[in-house]
Formats: C-alpha cells, sequence, structure tokens
C-alpha cells in the first residue's frame, strides 16, 4: 500500500465529513482508512497482521463509540449502526478496488495510466459513496 492511498482516502474523509454528508457515507472512508493503514504498516511490521488490522478497527471504532457517535438510535439504517455499516462497506469496496487494480495487471500484463494503484480503490469507493448516499433512507 503507498502512501498516495492513504493521503487520497484521509482526504476523501474529510472532505465528506466537512460537507455533512451522511455518516454511512463518511464511514465508507473510515473503513478504507483503517485499511489503508493496516496495509500501509504491514510493510513495517511483517508478523501479525491479523492483529494489526482488529488494532486498527478497535484503535479507530472505539473512540467513536467513546464519544458518543457509534451507539445512537436515531443513527441507523437497516436496523444497523450507520457509522459501522459504512465502515464495513467501505472495507470491502476498497479490497475490491485492489483486487480489481490486481487482476487488471495480472490479465494484462501491465498498468494502464498512471496512479493505477490509486485511481481503482479511490474510484471503487466513490461509487460506495453514490449506492449508500441514494440507498440510505
Amino acid at each position: 500500500m503507498c502512501p498516495v492511498c492513504t493521503v487520497a482516502v484521509g482526504a476523501g474523509l474529510g472532505l465528506s465529513r466537512a460537507l455533512g454528508i451522511d455518516d454511512a457515507v463518511t464511514a465508507i472512508w473510515i473503513g478504507a482508512l483503517i485499511l489503508s493503514m493496516s496495509f500501509w504498516l504491514f510493510e513495517k511490521i511483517r508478523k501479525y497482521r491479523v492483529l494489526i488490522v482488529m488494532g486498527m478497527y478497535l484503535l479507530t471504532l472505539y473512540p467513536l463509540y467513546w464519544a458518543k457517535y457509534i451507539g445512537r438510535a436515531t443513527n441507523t439504517a437497516w436496523g444497523v449502526d450507520k457509522i459501522l455499516l459504512g465502515t464495513a462497506v467501505g472495507s470491502v469496496f476498497f479490497l475490491l478496488g485492489l483486487w480489481a487494480d490486481k487482476k487488471a495487471r495480472a490479465k494484462y500484463g501491465r498498468q494502464f495510466f498512471q496512479y493505477q494503484k490509486v485511481v481503482f480503490p479511490v474510484t471503487s469507493l466513490f461509487l460506495a459513496s453514490l449506492l449508500l448516499h441514494f440507498l440510505i433512507p
């Protein structure tokens, strides 16, 4: 995972919160940021990958729970907290974007354009954001 990916995800998170976008959509970027930071840390510490990912989720979500952002009865969609829902969706779509990039490189043996490794995951997050924006009641 490259630092550019981490910065791009962090910028998306900050922008969506600043614009007052729904918590579920904002949390998509939280989930991606958690995974991005975890993958970035993997490069430094090769052991304990599962513990790193679990720790990153805990270090991010527990303060949100403690500050009462997570767990409010009025902040749910389909019976699930919007921040937890968005974090899960964002994590899945971020992984799908990374997977699509790797598949494209493997199939054609090259990248198609510069920063493809960044564009695929960020595009998948943007699509997930649009999807949740229009589906959340």
